[in-house]
This record gives C-alpha cells, structure tokens and sequence, in this order.
C-alpha cells in the first residue's frame, strides 16, 4: 500500500522505521513546521533526519487543514495515513485524502487518556498497566473504533520518558499488523466505551510544580509523569533568603516519619533530604537548582543548607 506517514517526535519515529522497512510504499512524511530552536525543532529534525536517509518526501504545513495542505494530500494518492504523535487535529477532508481514510498509533489504551499527554497522566494518576491502542481515525479526538490494542505493566520507578521509549516499538509492530489486515480486507473495530473515557491534556510548564499536600506517592508519580518535559519543581524557601527553584528529578516515598506540615523539610543526617507530603514524606534523591547541573541530595546539601523545618512550596 501507499502510505504517508505524519508524526513527530520519538514516540513516532519507530512506526516510521517500521513502514520503511515494510513491504509498503511510504510516499512522504508529514511533520511539524521548523522551529528557530528549543526541544519541538529537536523532534521535528530527528524524524526528519529519518526521512532524508531513505529518500522520502517531507511536507512540514502550518495547518494540515488548511485548502493548500489538502490538495498536496490529494496529489499523493495513497492508500492510509498513519498517523503517531502528530500533534494536529485531521479534518475529514484530510482523512478523505487517502483510500482507506486513517489510523492513529496512540499511546494508552483506549478509552482512557484521550489527547496529548497519555503517558504522563496515566503515570500522574497511579495507573499500573496502560499500552497502546491503534483506532481508526475520526474527526473527535482519539475517538475512533479500536483496530487493535498491546497492554503492558508500568514500572514501580519508570518515569514517562522510559515508558515512552517501551511504548513506542509495541506501537511499531501494532501499526504494521493493522496495516497488512486492512490490505487483506480483515480489519474489524470495536467502538470505545464511552463511559470509560479519561482525558490527557496538552502539558505545560505549570503541570509540574509540586504540591506538598498531596500523598507521598502521589508527589512521587507526578515527578516520574513529568520526565523529560516539563520536568516537576518547586521553591525551597530558606529563612532570610529569596527563594530557590529546583527541578526534582529523582524520588522516592518515605511512609514511617514523623509529620510536620506539608512542605517542611526533615533533616535526617547530612546527606539526607525528606519533604513532608500530605501522607508520609518525599525522599528528594536527584535535584537540579536554577542555572546548576543535576545533583545527588548528598550533593545538593553541601552547596544549599536546608535546615529541618525550612518550607518547599509554590514561589
């Protein structure tokens, strides 16, 4: 078949290998636009680096919508979109554009966590198992029949970058089954339930400021769901002095100490570094202060004297 892959980033790039080296014709990838700089354009660049080895065509619009994007759509004639981590919305027109319309790579399992973000929220609530599901596409998001589905364990310490990067090759292999059923005319979905939809939301940086009133654990998912981006903070605020923001990128939940507020520090020993939560207390094992590289608290605590009592909290 004639297929045009769309998709960004590093969950996306597996299934692309995966077409390239299927017996399918990929006839051009469809990307995000270039940035001037920052963590999108890294994205962009490496699944386009891709596309540049073996040849293929790479088409970059603003809008996939737009009149313009939809004729060169027309143009390529193919059979199926494939479509992973894209991060635009496809119209039906678009989805018009090719044969057999299109399928979608997403990273839960569906009905739950719908849009953006599924594997840092699926992580940020507690879940122990998520997956990948591949639905045909609609015009709602992620609301299309369900093609197939791969369910997997989420590790106790995995944070969403680890989960992604297991994710992605299942999704892969997933896409390339569902792909050769809809060529032998086999493909059958099944609707999702929709008393069983949860969303995931686009991230932003303000996702990821801690808040001390919630348990131990789930202070501790939320900083493994907001690796690599935004990455979890908060603002340690010594007496007399202006606060300091730190990134903390490594935790674990401590259940037997004692129960100052939320958001006090408990100094154990010198290397030692525990934020009472709401429910026990946060372990900080790997943090990162403004302008400074990652740390270990053993570290941190030479260069930053947190006393037992000092508070962390919102700025």
């Amino acid at each position: 078949m004639r297929l045009v892959m769309m998709g960004t980033g590093a969950f996306a790039e597996p299934t692309f290998q995966a077409l390239l080296d299927s017996p399918h014709e990929v006839v051009c990838l469809v990307t995000n636009p270039d940035r001037p700089s920052g963590r999108d354009q890294q994205m962009v660049r490496n699944i386009k680096q891709i596309a540049v080895a073996r040849n293929v065509p790479v088409f970059q619009p603003e809008s996939v919508n737009a009149p313009e994007s939809v004729a060169r759509l027309k143009e390529l004639a193919a059979d199926l979109l494939v479509v992973a981590a894209y991060g635009q919305i496809l119209s039906d027109e678009v989805l018009a554009t090719a044969r057999h319309g299109g399928i979608n790579v997403h990273a839960s399992l569906l009905p739950k966590y719908r849009g953006a973000a599924p594997i840092a929220w699926a992580i940020y609530h507690g879940e122990k198992r998520t997956g990948v599901t591949i639905i045909r596409m609609a015009t709602r998001v992620d609301a299309g029949e369900i093609l197939a589905q791969a369910a997997v364990d989420i590790g106790p310490e995995e944070t969403a970058g680890e989960l992604e990067a297991r994710l992605a090759p299942i999704g892969a292999q997933l896409a390339l089954h569902v792909i050769e059923e809809i060529d032998q005319g086999t493909s059958h979905g099944v609707p999702q339930d929709q008393a069983g939809v949860t969303k995931a939301p686009k991230l932003k940086k303000e996702h990821g400021l801690i808040d001390w009133t919630r348990t131990a654990e789930q202070v501790c998912n939320q900083i493994r769901a907001m690796q690599p981006w935004p990455t979890a903070y908060t603002y340690w605020h010594p007496e007399g002095k202006a606060p300091v923001r730190i990134i903390v990128r490594r935790a674990r939940p401590v259940e037997d100490i004692p129960a100052p507020s939320p958001g006090r520090a408990i100094r154990q020993d010198r290397d030692t570094l525990i934020v009472a939560a709401g429910s026990g207390g946060v372990q900080l094992l790997e943090l990162q202060p403004a302008g400074k590289r990652a740390m270990s608290a053993a570290e941190f605590l030479r260069g930053y004297p947190v006393q037992s009592g000092d508070r962390f909290g919102a700025a």
